[in-house]
C-alpha cells in the first residue's frame, strides 16, 4: 500500500468512516457515504466523492479473505486528497459486552464546540484515541467529553442518550459533537429531545445508552460514581434496532 504524504497524512486533513458489515452487507451505507462526501466539501478536501459502486466492488473482491462463518465484520474507509484506503477488520464486540453494559466517565479533555473539525470524522482523532486508551486503564469503557461551557457532548467513539420517565434526551449538535449514523437513526425512529445537558443533571436520569455504527445501542450501567439501576428500555431500543436492520 503506497501512501502519499498530503495534507491528510501530514496535518490530519482527511476523513474516515467505520462501517458495520453483516453478511458482507454494509449497514447504513448511504448515510456513511453522504456524511463523508459532505465533509469533503465542507473541509475543502480536493478528492473524488466516495461512491457506492467502489465500496461494493471492494467488498466483493475481498469477501474471500474472511471466513464465511463471520457474520459481523468492520469496513474502514480513509480518504484524503491523494489517498483512498479500504480495509476489512474483525468485529471485536461480543454479546456478553452488551449484557454487561458500559461504564463511562468524564474526560478531563474538553471538546471544542467552536472548531469545524469537531463536527466531522477527520484524521484529527488523537484526543479520542488517547482518552479511550486512558479509560481502559482506569477500568471503564468510554470517556465522555464536556465542552468549554460544561455541557455534555459525546463519547470518544459514541453519541450519548439519556432516559427519564421513558422520554429520551440527547445533547444538541451545537454543543460540539459528531452527528453519528446511529444518532440519526434514534432521532428518526423515536421522539427525542435535543437539549443542553450538564453533569449535575446526570443523577436525575433513569437510564443512559451510547451509540455508534459498530456498537449499535450499548446500555450504560455506570456513569462516574452513579450506578444505573435500569437498562430495560435501552435494551429494548437495541433489540428493535437489530430486528429492523436484520442484524440479529
Amino acid at each position: 500500500m503506497n501512501i502519499e504524504f498530503d495534507d491528510g497524512y501530514s496535518f490530519g486533513l482527511g476523513l474516515f468512516e467505520t462501517i458495520l458489515l453483516y453478511d458482507n452487507r454494509a449497514i447504513f451505507l448511504e448515510e456513511h457515504i453522504a456524511r463523508i462526501n459532505n465533509s469533503l466539501v465542507t473541509l475543502g478536501i480536493n478528492a473524488n466523492k466516495l461512491t457506492k459502486d467502489e465500496i461494493e466492488k471492494f467488498l466483493d473482491n475481498s469477501k474471500s479473505l474472511f471466513s464465511e462463518t463471520k457474520k459481523k465484520e468492520v469496513l474502514k474507509i480513509v480518504i484524503s486528497e491523494k489517498n483512498r484506503v479500504f480495509l476489512r477488520k474483525d468485529y471485536s464486540y461480543k454479546e456478553e459486552d452488551f449484557e454487561k453494559g458500559f461504564k463511562i466517565d468524564i474526560s478531563s479533555v474538553l471538546r471544542n464546540e467552536t472548531s469545524v473539525l469537531t463536527y466531522h470524522k477527520t484524521l484529527n482523532y488523537g484526543d479520542n484515541i488517547l482518552e479511550k486508551r486512558k479509560s481502559k486503564k482506569n477500568n471503564y469503557d468510554e470517556p465522555i467529553f464536556l465542552n468549554s461551557k460544561g455541557e455534555i457532548t459525546e463519547g470518544a467513539t459514541t453519541n450519548i442518550f439519556f432516559i427519564k420517565d421513558k422520554k429520551i434526551y440527547t445533547p444538541r449538535l451545537s454543543c460540539g459533537l459528531l452527528n453519528g449514523t446511529l444518532r440519526k437513526y434514534i432521532l428518526l425512529n423515536y421522539e427525542v429531545t435535543e437539549k443542553k445537558i450538564y453533569l449535575d443533571e446526570v443523577d436525575t436520569y433513569d437510564e443512559i445508552f451510547v451509540t455508534n455504527s459498530l456498537l449499535g445501542v450499548m446500555p450504560v450501567i455506570q456513569f462516574g460514581g452513579k450506578r444505573l439501576e435500569s437498562t430495560k428500555l435501552s435494551k429494548k431500543i437495541r433489540l428493535n434496532y437489530e430486528k429492523k436492520l436484520n442484524i440479529l
